[in-house]
């Protein structure tokens, strides 16, 4: 049962004029396989911020998609962490990446991902703490500056940069494409280097395909 994992540096409807839906949205929708998938979106990095909320229901809504949300900043959430198992598709909002991470393990919601990941048959993504979170860990702002941090679902090893607009697309584990709204959108490969002009860091930009 394959297992895709497309992660965003940025895009998507929460970035697009007037909330619409992208080439990335629909890119991922019909990486489902499904005529009608289930489509959970997680905002717990903005804090469950309901005009963002509001963006997503009326940009997915258009895309003849079946939606919930994860919702866990009010009430009880142990109803809405057990609907994972069911989604065909998670798509994780941006906002702040370790308070992302905190929630989380908190209320048992890297488990039921990681559960629903092994068992194969979804598609999970999201834009910058959205897209982070996968990793073992990033760079990131959350603390102020920013700083190496390791604290993600550790799915995914570390190792890759993305503009808004463009993603890495895994397959198993595996990335096997690089994607973008529009050309001049790029995925970087960042790896440490011992050559004089690197700096310590070599960044390789990918082949993309633009959708």
């Amino acid at each position: 049962m394959t297992a895709h994992i497309v992660a965003m540096g940025g895009g998507g409807f929460s970035m697009s004029p007037f909330g619409a839906p992208t080439n990335l949205d629909r890119y991922l929708v019909e990486l489902t396989g499904k005529s009608s998938p289930l489509v959970c979106f997680a905002p717990t990095a903005s804090a469950d911020d309901p005009q963002y909320i509001n963006k997503f229901l009326l940009a997915y809504g258009t895309l003849g998609v079946r939606t919930m949300v994860l919702t866990l900043w009010e009430g009880g959430s142990a109803g809405s962490v057990s609907r994972l198992a069911d989604a065909d598709l998670l798509v994780v909002g941006g906002g702040h990446t370790v308070n992302l991470m905190a929630l989380w393990q908190a209320h048992g919601v890297d488990r039921a991902i990681k559960a629903r990941y092994a068992s194969g048959d979804v598609v999970l993504a999201g834009v910058s703490a959205g897209g982070s979170c996968w990793y073992e860990g990033c760079i990131t702002d959350s603390f102020g500056d920013f700083r190496p941090w390791r604290g993600g679902l550790g799915v995914l090893p570390g190792g890759y940069g993305a503009d808004d607009g463009a993603g890495v697309h895994y397959v198993d584990g595996v990335p096997t494409n690089f994607v973008a709204e529009t050309s001049g959108q790029r995925v970087y490969r960042v790896m440490p280097s011992e050559l004089p002009t690197a700096s310590g860091v070599l960044v390789e930009p990918q082949q993309m395909t633009v959708l």
